[in-house]
């Protein structure tokens, strides 16, 4: 089912809502946007149960399908891609998913709900969690980007002290969005945090492996991830 959302800037938001007879979760697209790619993975996750919410983060750039940044050369892409992710400040990050939220919770099952990131939402998904900490008992983030930034006053990892849901987050190998020292670092600051949390690297999978019209998708470690998706669900 589309549905276009009135935002409180005045814009408007297109989402994808696939509704069934059970707990929220808020899906959010990797940097490429809504497509029939994550559509396809949202409908993996309503059939087994939930009722899916997929909102076009990047509204304030374009209404979908979004510009496809894979023909560009990487120059190009950068520079797309900082525009596109630009108006998504923490602050406007809070606002949104306050209307993501509500629209949800009219749709699913009364109850606590989930948020689930890919790539560039993975951060996203975090901040969603602090910044409603008694809506949200579950966040997710698959191949997450830039979790932890060093010396960043902006960096998403230091809002996890307003977390209260359950974490979950699986890295990619080889990872220029979030290398191996990024991710060590982010697991420290998972350890001082000291909420309930899993962080794991997926053994040969690289950056987009859960994203069935990536270059590097990986089916058997995708499906592993839809499992440990699923049981976190299940948990929370």
């Amino acid at each position: 089912m589309h549905l276009e959302i009135p935002m409180p800037d005045g814009n408007i938001c297109d989402c994808e809502l696939i509704q069934k007879d059970g707990p929220g979760v808020l899906q959010l697209t990797d940097i490429g946007g809504i497509r029939e790619a994550n559509i396809q993975t949202a409908q993996q996750l309503a059939d087994e149960g939930y009722t899916v919410l997929m909102p076009n983060i990047f509204y304030r750039e374009s209404r979908p399908p979004l510009e496809s940044l894979r023909t560009l050369d990487r120059e190009a892409m950068m520079a797309r891609m900082a525009a596109r992710t630009a108006p998504l400040t923490p602050e406007a990050i809070a606002s949104d998913s306050a209307a993501y939220l509500d629209v949800l919770a009219k749709h699913s099952r009364p109850g606590p709900l989930a948020v689930v990131g890919y790539c560039y939402s993975g951060g996203v998904a975090l901040r969603i969690a602090a910044a409603h900490p008694d809506k949200i008992a579950a966040a997710v983030s698959f191949h997450g980007a830039n979790l932890y930034l060093e010396g960043n006053s902006n960096s998403p990892h230091l809002v996890l002290p307003q977390v209260k849901a359950r974490l979950y987050f699986g890295h990619a190998v080889k990872d220029t969005w979030m290398p191996e020292a990024a991710i060590e670092a982010f697991n420290k600051a998972l350890e001082a945090w000291g909420g309930q949390y899993e962080s794991e690297v997926y053994e040969g999978a690289f950056h987009s492996w859960t994203t069935p019209d990536s270059p590097v998708y990986n089916p058997d470690q995708a499906a592993r991830a839809f499992s440990k998706l699923t049981a976190l669900l299940g948990r929370s």
